[in-house]
């Protein structure tokens, strides 16, 4: 189909030239339409031979393409920001004549494993995973070993912590990671919670006793993405509130030692946080002088479920009082309900920056490159080699208000 394709372009190339080369000519210059022909047949020669060429290199491009039968690996089917990243991925691997195909685990690693060594039963010869067990050094490696001599793209979860995922990658070449520095979305998070309180601290204590009281939505608990959120998003807040003079955020609920609320599902929900926040405002309210006042959210799915809850109850609306909620990914829901001041902000993870850069990578490593080499090939402003590790690629997180 490709070739028969690219044969009707060439002919299409060469037809117009020859069209372009048929104008009108002057009768009584014969020496001079003769001389025009004769040149104008040397550019036909030259742009038969050029398009030749380009239909020669695209017709190479697309046979080593053709050999590569790429299987994507994602935990679950339902997470917001990962459906971004899967049709701009679906669209980048259709655009460079890729054939794959798309595998959800519902969040269960056994699972994945399985369908993993159905799809090389199958032929599959390059898998892109998006691991269901975040964090686990161990579930990489077990993959790896199930994978053998297939190059392994892992993506968006983080494979290991504290160097774990290094020593996983050093120790096999045939895998790399890309995915986003960890820490990055919590320290801008953090930083964009602290400057809006600064900035509405009255407005914000609906109390009115001097202290901003918070809740924190989780997405999971061993996810190195969320801890990291959940901690710094608190912790750099913190840190502009006390240089500014003002105390620190104060968790709504003294009985609860963690200071946040997990999806116990892992699965970073809507719902999950809708639930939590409907039963948090039964206790925590107005009526009782201790109305959560600001709420932070490792996820833009969990921010939705927190708003709906607060707009049940007449917050968040045209009128009404804002609660200040915030999230990460900045999707497309997050975005309408920010230009609707009904959420004030989030941190941008970059759904189609990250499916740019499994597909480039793919295209590197089907044309031969090793996984590592084929990152290092990758030129764009939104990527960077991770300074410990050439084989993880970070794709740079940036906040979102809207403005």
């Amino acid at each position: 189909m490709r070739k028969k394709f690219m044969t009707s372009l060439l002919c299409l190339a060469m037809t117009a030239t020859l069209l372009a080369g048929c104008g009108g000519s002057d009768s009584g210059n014969a020496g001079a339409t003769e001389e025009a022909q004769t040149t104008a047949a040397a550019d036909d020669a030259e742009a038969q031979t050029e398009a030749e060429e380009v239909a020669e290199k695209v017709e190479e491009a697309a046979g080593a393409n053709s050999d590569i039968k790429a299987t994507v690996f994602w935990y679950d089917e339902s997470d917001v920001y990962l459906s971004s990243v899967r049709t701009a991925l679906n669209q980048e691997l259709d655009a460079l004549g890729i054939q794959y195909d798309n595998q959800f685990a519902a969040n269960n690693q056994s699972t994945q494993v399985d369908q993993i060594k159905t799809a090389i039963a199958g032929g599959s010869n390059l898998l892109i995973v998006n691991v269901v067990t975040s964090g686990a050094p161990d579930t990489a490696e077990d993959i790896i070993s199930v994978a053998g001599d297939i190059p392994v793209i892992f993506f968006n979860r983080a494979i290991g912590t504290d160097g774990d995922d290094v020593t996983v990658l050093t120790d096999n070449p045939t895998s790399c990671f890309i995915g986003t520095d960890a820490p990055e979305a919590g320290h801008m998070q953090g930083q964009m919670v602290g400057e809006y309180v600064l900035a509405n601290y009255d407005d914000i204590d609906i109390n009115g006793d001097g202290v901003i009281s918070y809740a924190l939505m989780k997405g999971d608990e061993a996810n190195i993405e969320a801890i990291y959120r959940t901690q710094y998003g608190v912790e750099d807040a913190n840190a502009a509130l006390t240089a500014a003079g003002k105390p620190e955020l104060k968790y709504f609920d003294d009985n609860n030692t963690d200071h946040y609320q997990v999806d116990t599902d892992g699965a970073w929900s809507a719902k999950a946080a809708k639930e939590y926040m409907d039963t948090n405002l039964v206790s925590f309210n107005e009526a009782s002088n201790n109305m959560i006042e600001l709420v932070i959210c490792n996820n833009d799915g969990m921010a939705e479920g927190v708003i709906a809850s607060l707009q049940d109850k007449g917050y968040n609306k045209d009128g009404g009082h804002v609660v200040p909620v915030f999230g990460v990914d900045a999707t497309e829901n997050a975005k309408s309900l920010i230009a609707d001041g009904a959420m004030t902000g989030t941190v941008k993870q970059d759904a189609e920056g990250m499916a740019a850069a499994i597909a480039q990578s793919v295209q590197g490593i089907s044309e031969g490159k090793a996984p590592a080499d084929a990152l290092a090939a990758l030129n764009d402003s939104r990527f960077s080699i991770s300074e410990d590790c050439a084989s993880k690629l970070f794709v740079a997180y940036a906040p979102y208000t809207g403005e």
